[in-house]
């Protein structure tokens, strides 16, 4: 059944836990937060579905790696709702890992960029603000107690976006656009 009808009251509940939260509640927040980047990052991998970037000695298949932060995200998901998953350090090491080979084949970063020099980069730009905007929801509800987050988390929710800012970089690199800097005029 898709509908339960006990959240019609404005009231949700999370993984373990019989007591009912408001669905404006900060730790809702979180969650809508963290699954409105998940979702987004769906169409995100339909849309790079069979490209693949050599980089160094290796290569990044796009939609295999933002299957992995998929799945990554609903261990955060669940952390967030009161289960005791985590991510690990070992995947918060495979994102840098991926964002420093990356860098090694991109100019270095001097100023901002204006989103869209192509439209998989301006996709993966548009990822990476809402995954910031799940790292702000996940953050507060920390911060405020309501919620306890491991580091490793922590880590990596901060890494996600620096991974989507280099494969919008990468990807807007490998088809020769110009990164378009703001000229503040």
């Amino acid at each position: 059944m898709l509908y339960t009808r006990k959240g019609d009251n404005g009231t949700t509940k999370t993984f373990g836990c019989d007591q009912r939260i408001s669905k404006s509640s900060i730790i809702a927040e979180a969650l809508g937060a963290l699954d409105e980047t998940n979702s987004f990052l769906g169409v995100v991998r339909a849309k790079t579905n069979g490209i693949v970037f050599k980089i160094g000695n290796g290569e990044i298949k796009f939609a295999d790696t933002i299957l992995e932060v998929q799945q990554n995200l609903f261990i955060v998901q669940a952390e967030v709702a009161g289960a005791t998953l985590f991510v690990s350090s070992e995947k918060v090491n495979r994102v840098e890992k991926v964002v420093d080979e990356i860098e090694k084949v991109l100019p270095p970063i001097k100023t901002f960029f204006i989103s869209g020099a192509t439209e998989i980069g301006a996709i993966f730009d548009f990822a990476r603000t809402l995954a910031r905007r799940a790292e702000r929801r996940v953050v507060a509800a920390h911060e405020e107690g309501k919620i306890k987050i491991s580091p490793e988390t922590l880590s990596y929710l901060n890494r996600l976006s620096s991974l989507l800012y280099a494969l919008a970089r990468i990807s807007s690199h490998s088809e020769g656009a110009e990164e378009i800097k703001p000229d503040y005029q």
